[in-house]
């Protein structure tokens, strides 16, 4: 096999001779030679491979912020890489030139795990992030990467829909320190329209991290206009949330902008996002934010029990830090949900793109 195809496992063969993959929810049935709608698992003779390991989209340094992930190391530098490919067809894809790309010459960055993990202990970043398409559908490079990270001290951090089966998922949070997960979506409606998917999965999902993983995880929501934009929606997601995942986990409400296949709908208004905000802090949701849009008090952190301003926020640019090294309010003594050290992060804004081995120097390394 070349050195980016590796045999994989969550699968199995069904009586017509095809074989089903048990990844997601999709169980795609395939004969040889075909790939399942992720693009990069396929059947190969009598067994199923993973066609992008070790190979990438390409590689930046982001703040941690622009994940999002607002209570998790703040004001730290992440660096950040995809592949291509997705288990999803999200009609609005904001990362779509990777994530539906059918074009391996998208992946022009290549590196081993413990490259990447060596280089993003080299460049000062606290965690690495698998993001811009699901690490679902590459999760054995994913797991190789946090494996060799937690070696050096680097955090993983996955930016995931979600939608993945039970089996696999348990195997991949095993090495997940933080997630993001986009709950795109509160009605099966949206997510077969507009997604190609499900929600029930990702609900599944969602209270697996929240009462049998150690993984801190937030939750983002794209504001879509006329899609998923409505008070209703709002109200049953939220409340949704509280029930049964806790007040303490942080949603982002986001700014859709038209992309993809989706043009024909307008910017979200910033004032849908502040209602969507001001819902879940009803609801009870105590870290509630607005994103892809500037907000400094939608995008700030506030103590639950008294008000203070804990972080402030002038989009990834921190200001005000009012927590002690534990986490705790500096005024009440309230204890701010999330993972903090004891002094934030200064990365602020900046992007840094970084390059890895090439496509060729890897082929012949």
């Amino acid at each position: 096999m070349k050195p980016s195809i590796i045999p994989v496992k969550h699968w199995h063969l069904l009586q017509d001779n095809r074989i089903q993959c048990d990844v997601c929810p999709r169980f795609c049935k395939l004969k040889d030679g075909q790939r399942g709608l992720c693009f990069v698992r396929m059947r190969q003779g009598d067994t199923m491979v993973l066609t992008t390991y070790g190979r990438s989209s390409g590689f930046c340094i982001d703040p941690i912020e622009k994940k999002p992930l607002n209570h998790y190391l703040p004001g730290t530098p992440i660096l950040s890489f995809g592949t291509a490919g997705c288990n999803l067809a999200c009609k609005f894809c904001q990362n779509w030139d990777m994530s539906k790309s059918r074009e391996m010459d998208t992946l022009m960055d290549s590196a081993t795990p413990a490259r990447i993990a060596s280089e993003a202990k080299r460049l000062g970043c606290s965690s690495v992030a698998f993001t811009y398409n699901d690490p679902v559908i590459f999760y054995e490079y994913a797991v190789d990467i946090a494996q060799a990270c937690h070696d050096v001290g680097i955090k993983a951090v996955a930016v995931t829909a979600g939608y993945m089966c039970a089996d696999p998922r348990t195997e991949f949070y095993r090495h997940i320190d933080a997630a993001n997960v986009d709950l795109k979506g509160f009605t099966e409606r949206f997510y077969k329209k507009i997604c190609a998917g499900e929600l029930k999965p990702v609900l599944e999902t969602l209270e697996y991290l929240k009462h049998e993983t150690n993984v801190w995880f937030e939750l983002t929501n794209l504001v879509i206009p006329d899609e998923n934009d409505s008070d209703k929606e709002f109200e049953e997601m939220t409340q949704w949330v509280v029930e049964y995942l806790g007040p303490d986990v942080p949603m982002h409400f986001t700014a859709f902008h038209p992309d993809f296949k989706m043009l024909d709908k307008p910017r979200t208004p910033s004032a849908t996002l502040t209602r969507a905000r001001d819902i879940a802090i009803k609801n009870g949701v105590r870290y509630a934010y607005t994103g892809n849009v500037h907000d400094k008090l939608g995008a700030s952190t506030y103590c639950h029990e008294c008000g203070h301003l804990l972080i402030g926020r002038d989009w990834y640019n921190l200001s005000d830090w009012n927590l002690n090294n534990t986490g705790i309010c500096n005024q009440c003594g309230t204890r701010c949900s999330g993972r903090f050290e004891a002094q934030p992060g200064t990365w602020g804004t900046k992007r840094q793109p970084v390059r890895m081995l090439t496509k060729m120097d890897y082929l012949n390394s």
